[in-house]
Order: C-alpha cells, then sequence, then structure tokens
C-alpha cells in the first residue's frame, strides 16, 4: 500500500477513527525505529513466526505490513531486533511448542537487550496462558490478542514508551478494521477475510472462545479490497472466515455466502476464487448452484465431516448425521464431477468405539476424498470435550488413526489417477525447490504439479498435461 505517513507527522493528538488512529501510531512508531537504526548504524530487524490456520497468516501478512512501513527489515531469522510469535491454540501441543520457543528467546535477549518480544493470536486470548506469560516468561514485551490485531502500532508504540510488558487483550469485539497495511506473501495470490470468530462451540474446538462470535464484514468493502488486489496484479484469492457457509447472517441487509460469491465472481480480471472453511450443516443448495455455473470459482471443497458416526457427530455437536453428510457429499459430486473434495477427520474422540470409527471408514470409502487432514483427538483443556468421560487409551487411538491414514492414502492416490493424461490449467506458484530447471503450481482442484519451466513463469496461468501421478501430485510438462 502507498501510505504517506508524513500527513500525520505533526499532529498532536491521533485522528478520532480507528484507521487514522494507528497511522498515527504508525508515524510515531517509524520515528523511533528511525532513531534506533541510526544509534545501531543499522536497519532494525524483525521476524513474525505464525503458528496455526489460514486466517492466522493472514493476520501475520498485517502485521509485517505495519513492520516494514515502519521501517523493520523482515527477516526470518530469530536473532532479531523484535520478533513475534502469532499464535494457534487449537491443539494443547500448539502451546507447548510456543513456550519450547520463548524459552530459546530468553537466551537471545540476554545477549541482545534491546530486543523485543511479542505473542498475538488465538492462544494469548485465554487469562490461563497470559498468567502463565507473566509469571514466568517475563522477559516477553508485548503480548495482544485476535480481536485488537489492528491496534498493533498503538501497543507497540506504548511499549516504547514504558520500560513494562504491555498487555492488551480484548474479551471480544464487534470492530472490523481492516484498510491498514499488507505485505502478502505471494504478489500473484491473497487470502480476503469476509468474517471474524464462530458460533457453533463445537465440543472439541476452543475456536469460538478465542475468535468470539460471527461478525461478517460488508460485502461491498470485501468487493472494493479484492478489486484493489486485483489492480495489484493478484489473480486468485481466498476468501477466508471459520465457517464461510454462514456468511452475512448479522448483517443489516443478509447476504449469503452464493451471493457473496456472485458478486466477487463478476470482478474484472480476477481469474480464481477460492474459500474456506465450510460447515457442512450450513452448505446450501444456492452455494451448490453457484458454484457448478461458476468459471472462476476453483473445483475444489473443503467439507470438514470429523466423524462417521452419527452418535460421535451427536456429542461433537456437528448438527449433521452421517447421513446428512453423504447426502451433501452426493449433491455435491452429482453437480460437479469433476471437484476435488477434501476434509478433516478427528480419531479417538471420547467415547468413540470401533463400530463408531468404522463408520469413519465408511464415509472414507463412499465419498472418495482426494485428501483428508487426519487428527488424533487432543483434549483441549476450557472445552465441554475435555471433561467427558471415556477418553480413548492411546494405543488404540494410535491403531485407529494408522489405520485411517491408510485408507486415506490408498483412496487419495486413487482419486490423483483420474486426471492422467489431461491437460489442465495451473497456477505457477514458485520454482522447484528440488529439480533443477521446474516449477511447482497448483490445479483449480487444489492438487500439485511440477514441470519444467523457469521463474518467468511465476504467478502465469498455463495449461499442463499431466503425464503421471505420484500418490498426491503430478509431473507434467508445459503445452
Amino acid at each position: 500500500m502507498n501510505i504517506d505517513l508524513s500527513i500525520y507527522d505533526g499532529m498532536q493528538n491521533p485522528p478520532s477513527d480507528d484507521t487514522g488512529r494507528q497511522y498515527y501510531y504508525m508515524a510515531k512508531c517509524r520515528e523511533i525505529v528511525s532513531e534506533k537504526s541510526g544509534e545501531l548504524n543499522r536497519p532494525l530487524r524483525a521476524c513474525v513466526n505464525t503458528f496455526g490456520c489460514q486466517m492466522n497468516a493472514r493476520d501475520s501478512e498485517k502485521l509485517i505490513g505495519i513492520l516494514e512501513l515502519i521501517g523493520y527489515e523482515i527477516t526470518e531469522d530469530e536473532h532479531a531486533d523484535f520478533v513475534i510469535y502469532n499464535t494457534c491454540t487449537v491443539r494443547e501441543n500448539a502451546n507447548l511448542k510456543v513456550y519450547g520457543r520463548l524459552g530459546y528467546l530468553s537466551n537471545i535477549k540476554k545477549k541482545n537487550p534491546h530486543m523485543l518480544i511479542a505473542l498475538c493470536g488465538c492462544m494469548m486470548q485465554e487469562e490461563v496462558v497470559v498468567n502463565k506469560i507473566r509469571k514466568s516468561y517475563s522477559f516477553v514485551d508485548m503480548i495482544f490478542g485476535t480481536h485488537n490485531i489492528f491496534k498493533f502500532a498503538e501497543i507497540l508504540y506504548s511499549r516504547y514508551m514504558s520500560d513494562s510488558m504491555i498487555i492488551d487483550i480484548w474479551k471480544d469485539t464487534d470492530k472490523i478494521v481492516e484498510d491498514l497495511p499488507v505485505e502478502r506473501k505471494y504478489p500473484f495470490k491473497s487470502g480476503v477475510n469476509i468474517m471474524f470468530g464462530c458460533n457453533n462451540f463445537c465440543s472439541y474446538c476452543i475456536v469460538p472462545y478465542v475468535r468470539g462470535r460471527e461478525r461478517s464484514r460488508s460485502p461491498k468493502d470485501i468487493v472494493e479490497e479484492i478489486k484493489k488486489l486485483v489492480d495489484d496484479g493478484v489473480v486468485e484469492i481466498m476468501l477466508l472466515g471459520q465457517n464461510v457457509n454462514s456468511y452475512g447472517k448479522n448483517l443489516k441487509e443478509p447476504v449469503t455466502f452464493a451471493k457473496l460469491l456472485t458478486m466477487v465472481e463478476e470482478i474484472d480480471g480476477l481469474k480464481r476464487i477460492r474459500f474456506m472453511t465450510s460447515h457442512p450443516k450450513d452448505l446450501s443448495d444456492e452455494l451448490i448452484e453457484v458454484m457448478k455455473n461458476s468459471k472462476k470459482i476453483c473445483r475444489h471443497l473443503h467439507l470438514p465431516v470429523q466423524s462417521g458416526s452419527s452418535r460421535v457427530l451427536k456429542m461433537m455437536n456437528r448438527k449433521y448425521d452421517k447421513d446428512h453428510y453423504l447426502k451433501l457429499a452426493d449433491k455435491i459430486k452429482a453437480a460437479m464431477p469433476d471437484i476435488s473434495l477434501t476434509t478433516d477427520i478427528i480419531v479417538g474422540f471420547p467415547g468413540e468405539t470401533e463400530e463408531d470409527f468404522l463408520e469413519t471408514i465408511d464415509v472414507v470409502k463412499k465419498v472418495q476424498y482426494d485428501s483428508a487432514y487426519t487428527f488424533i483427538y487432543s483434549k483441549r483443556t476450557g472445552t465441554p470435550a475435555a471433561s467427558m468421560d471415556n477418553q480413548i487409551p492411546k494405543e488404540v487411538v494410535k491403531d485407529r488413526f494408522d489405520r485411517l491414514l491408510k485408507e486415506v492414502q490408498t483412496i487419495a492416490a486413487k482419486q490423483t489417477e483420474r486426471f492422467v493424461g489431461k491437460t489442465m490449467e495451473v497456477l505457477v506458484e514458485e520454482k522447484n525447490s528440488q529439480l533443477a530447471g521446474y516449477v511447482t503450481g497448483k490445479l483449480s482442484n487444489g492438487t500439485t504439479v511440477h514441470f519444467p519451466g523457469d521463474e518467468t513463469l511465476i504467478g502465469s496461468l498455463v495449461n499442463v498435461k499431466l503425464l503421471n501421478a505420484k500418490g498426491f501430485y503430478y509431473m507434467g510438462e508445459m503445452e
């Protein structure tokens, strides 16, 4: 974004609007960064380490955009002047990973006392986590959460003006502040937030507690953002939300997700539309029809099943059963025979029997997923499932997980084979890091393709003949 911060330099007080207020603090931070860089006779460097989902990745792009605007150089090296961990808390081991990294950073900071360390993201929305950091990791400089990430510059300025830890956590919010700097990882594709939060309260999931209740952005703001991205060279966008199918329900004038997709489809210059994630209980016939008739919506749908057992699905509070899910999958495939269906599956949910597990295997066989993200159930403190009886022994869960993974991989390999010999459109994303003279890209259905080419192709849509399948990817040649 081409932003002139100098217009804020002479202001004595920040503007009253949220966006102007943050640019005011960015200008203040830029002065301080410039001064510190002069003292060190080098640019200040910042490292942003992202844990978790696409929503977190998009948040990190915003953090990086602000850091670059105020004068930091971005690096992947944690021996930096400023290290930010954008945390995930979906699973308990995600928290443990962050604590481990903080132990590592403490040794670096002892040698570099001017170093700043910030923690943000979902993990910081848990009071027990913040209390632990305050007590055991007092060298951390800043803590903020998911609801006020737009305040990053203001929080950073507060830390510059203080020698103590800054903690700024909001329990919830109805604010959406998006018109701030963003540094995209890829120049040709981008995520776009269409909504925040979740109202589903699945019994195993912490997300509604740390991301808050659902709130949708206006379609006008979404379309305007995408138009600006297209003008800046973006050809593919990913519409992001915890449950995109419930988009628009809380707007003053409700708009369905299907309707939003038709509006996005009309944007000139946009080539591909993706979205994530869909909840089976909210996926409408209207959405299937829009996808079927679209020339831009990618032929990929991620539809988390979590379990094939209706009994377990009820305990999970998923609000659909096995029969509903299978009928929905059949309806989607009937409308779009070439679609790639992918899913999430949890193994070892409390009370899961062998019969329940075999119901899951049955769904996998019937749906024939192109790929599946399989997870061993992780007891998540603060969720209803954590206190349920009949937690499954680890050895039983491991056995079921291995059996499921084998089934998923066998079916996925067969699914990949069905397009061998066809010529399909590929968005070239990067040079291949393993094969010299090759590039790597993605089909509309999300499958990876490697083929001969050079870096001038990156960001282009090209036709590639798929010569052979290698389990989860293709080798091809450009036509």
